[in-house]
């Protein structure tokens, strides 16, 4: 069954496209946290970010910051905030915000069990 974005790409389902190259697309999000959120989406589907190989992966960086940049001077904002999340489609997508303070992307808040584990987990992850 194809994704969401297979089919925006595929022309099923209208979008909101800002920016587009041969390898990828960007569109605004139907469900903005902000003015001009915006999803970068490379045309070739993968199910999640780190499982890309590595030419695409560097090309999906490029055309996100190219997008970043038209953010940046079209909305007037300070800084392009961007997030991967990777659940809400099964297709890789990078979301940029346009901000101009913190609270316009509001952080989770911190998860104290976890802070309190810190050398623990490093200790883990390190080998």
């Amino acid at each position: 069954m194809s994704t969401i974005f297979e089919r925006i790409v595929n022309g099923e389902i209208p979008c909101h496209k800002v920016w587009e190259d041969s390898a990828h697309l960007a569109f605004l999000d139907v469900n903005p946290r902000v003015e001009g959120h915006t999803l970068v989406i490379p045309k070739r589907t993968w199910p999640e970010i780190y499982s890309m190989d590595e030419d695409p992966f560097l090309d999906l960086w490029r055309a996100a910051r190219a997008v970043a940049r038209l953010l940046k001077e079209r909305t007037a904002c300070r800084r392009v905030v961007t997030v991967i999340i990777g659940y809400e489609v099964e297709h890789v997508h990078i979301h940029l915000l346009p901000t101009n303070r913190l609270a316009d992307f509001p952080f989770p808040p911190i998860d104290r069990e976890a802070q309190a584990k810190l050398a623990e987990t490093a200790r883990r992850l390190a080998g």
